[in-house]
């Protein structure tokens, strides 16, 4: 099963499903595409700043992914998210973007991107495939598969462990039973708790 998934590369709940997807690859026959959400544009407009995030640095890993994925193949994107994640989310630090690139095997020089709007359109075009399946009501991120009378959609699951193994298989397994189900609408369970990968 091909399924697709949008993230935003800045948020930790995001990093924690993306490693529990990575997980569902290994468990079940399922190959995941990635894409870029935005929670700078997903917040657009608003009166008040739920990222707390006024100087806009939320754009800047969003145009670089969004980048990656127009220029380079999947397999880029993976790498830079995976060093992405683990740096940022995983050992909380901010990374020297450059070596980053490098280590995904990507040009240094698309670390100037960031900086840039010229790209925002990559963006925001990305992020509206996503949310378009969803609306604007959640988050990231974002997954879709395949249904029978189009793709079946959802936000999350919204993580704060990964689960390994067959536990990643059987998550996989009941999302896709509940989203499948005709007028399922949300899920919700306890607050958050810290992201941990």
């Amino acid at each position: 099963m091909d399924a697709d998934c949008w993230v935003d590369p800045s948020c930790p709940y995001s990093w924690v499903t993306a490693c529990w997807l990575a997980e569902v690859e290994r468990a079940r026959e399922v190959r995941v595409r990635w894409h870029v959400m935005s929670l700078a544009v997903l917040n657009e407009g608003r009166e008040d700043d739920p990222e707390g995030d006024p100087e806009g640095w939320l754009w800047q890993p969003a145009r670089l992914f969004a980048v990656v994925a127009d220029r380079h193949a999947q397999e880029a994107f993976v790498a830079l998210h995976r060093a992405w994640g683990e740096a940022v989310h995983t050992r909380g630090e901010w990374p020297e973007v450059g070596g980053l690139l490098a280590a995904a095997g990507l040009p240094r020089e698309l670390a100037a991107v960031m900086g840039s709007e010229e790209h925002d359109g990559l963006v925001r075009a990305s992020h509206g495939a996503g949310i378009s399946l969803v609306g604007t009501h959640v988050g990231t991120p974002v997954v879709a598969v395949p249904g029978a009378d189009g793709p079946v959609a959802w936000f999350g699951p919204v993580l704060s462990r990964v689960p390994r193994g067959e536990a990643a298989g059987r998550l996989w397994d009941g999302v896709l039973l509940v989203t499948g189900t005709p007028g399922f609408h949300e899920l919700t369970g306890a607050p958050h708790a810290p992201p941990v990968t």
